[in-house]
């Protein structure tokens, strides 16, 4: 299990940021980017999950910035909640937050760091591969899923190897957004998973898709393992 602990951003900005450690030396630093529903249990879990891996994860509290202990669910009012705090992200701030996040990853592990993240998450990941040495950080790789409107910005150039997942099925984010990242980045590691939809890795929501999920997983690991250690 994780802790909660407080990592500074460099404008200023103080912010929670769940982090869990390895039971020996980590391999690495990861830093897990949150869907729009806050550093919820779902992502603690996967936090937890990636220090057994060996890597020393942390998840920063990215909507912080507008209201501090985000932990929603899925559905309902939930849902209409996270769209709301969705309206007020700035990506500009959002990659501050990744940024202390990475910093701390790394003082802590004086190893690689990298970035994977999910939904809103996953285009952070994708940002923080093409503008994070303007925030000061360069991550060793970073592995997006269901990044939502990577296809706007997949013209940028990534500085170290990128993965994406995406489902075949997703609503939200068409094969033209897929289709631009293949063809402005041949060498960027892309899986789509069949019928699977927006979410799909996600165990607490109603679109996961466990066999997807879990061959996602796997690719995963093993990519942050080949080019973190």
């Amino acid at each position: 299990m994780g802790e909660w602990i407080k990592v500074t951003a460099s404008d200023g900005h103080e912010l929670d940021a769940y982090v869990a450690t390895p039971a020996g030396e980590p391999i690495g630093g990861l830093v897990v980017m949150q869907e729009i529903f806050g550093v919820n249990k779902q992502i603690q879990g996967v936090v937890d999950a990636y220090a057994q891996d060996g890597f020393l994860a942390i998840a920063p509290s990215t909507f912080d910035r507008y209201e501090k202990g985000v932990q929603i669910g899925y559905e309902g009012e939930d849902l209409k909640k996270a769209f709301e705090l969705y309206q007020k992200l700035d990506v500009k701030t959002a990659l501050l937050d990744v940024a202390a996040a990475f910093k701390k990853a790394k003082e802590l592990t004086g190893k690689g760091v990298g970035v994977t993240g999910f939904c809103y998450g996953g285009l952070m990941s994708w940002l923080s591969a093409t503008r994070g040495e303007t925030d000061g950080m360069k991550p060793a790789c970073t592995v997006g899923y269901y990044a939502g409107g990577v296809g706007g910005v997949a013209t940028e150039q990534p500085v170290c190897p990128v993965m994406l997942h995406f489902g075949g099925a997703d609503s939200h984010i068409g094969v033209d957004q897929i289709d631009a990242v293949r063809t402005a980045h041949p060498d960027v590691s892309v899986y789509v998973y069949e019928g699977a939809q927006h979410g799909f890795a996600n165990v607490g929501r109603k679109e996961y898709a466990r066999e997807a999920a879990k061959l996602a997983r796997e690719r995963t690991v093993e990519f942050l393992k080949k080019h973190i250690a």
